[in-house]
């Protein structure tokens, strides 16, 4: 599976307006709410996608002229890379809940968040296709920029547990 780059950026970018004009809609109690997400608030879930959209970041300014070893499809099969042998996925989980808790109030997460996505949406405005290095692989921009698509939606739909919101584009 190869996604065309600019098919795949205009999904991306459509999901990542949907996703923060969503977050930024809601309140600091609809952010306390259960997500779908195990132990995780709607304020959880956002404060996963800013790392993960921190992490984006990386990948948006890592290219290479490698070819791509993986695509949009087995992106999602590849385990992820750790710094941490030790690491299981409750850590994870318990770190992204004691960040969102860090914040004074929960609207302070979506906020924090709006630089990254300025910058985001600015770097995969600007990226010509090719080819990235992300999380150990090389996908091409239209892989990439799928996944992460296909990503927000995915915590976009995360958000609803308790909420009823309009759904990812």
């Amino acid at each position: 599976m190869n996604v065309d780059h600019e098919q795949a950026r205009g999904s991306f970018l459509d999901g990542l307006d949907t996703f923060t004009t969503c977050v930024q809609t809601l309140s600091d109690l609809d952010l306390m709410a259960a997500s779908r997400c195990t132990g995780w608030t709607a304020g959880d879930v956002v404060v996963h996608v800013h790392l993960g959209l921190q992490e984006m970041l990386l990948g948006l300014v890592t290219l290479t002229d490698e070819n791509p070893d993986t695509d949009a499809a087995s992106y999602w099969q590849a385990p992820l890379p750790t710094t941490d042998d030790d690491a299981d996925e409750l850590d994870g989980m318990w770190f992204v809940r004691l960040l969102g808790a860090s914040y004074r109030r929960p609207s302070n997460a979506v906020r924090h968040m709006l630089p990254a996505v300025a910058g985001i949406r600015a770097a995969a405005a600007r990226l010509a296709p090719g080819a990235v290095r992300f999380q150990g692989h090389v996908l091409s921009t239209g892989d990439f920029l799928a996944t992460w698509a296909v990503e927000l939606a995915v915590h976009h739909l995360d958000l609803g547990r308790e909420l009823t919101l309009a759904p990812p584009g």
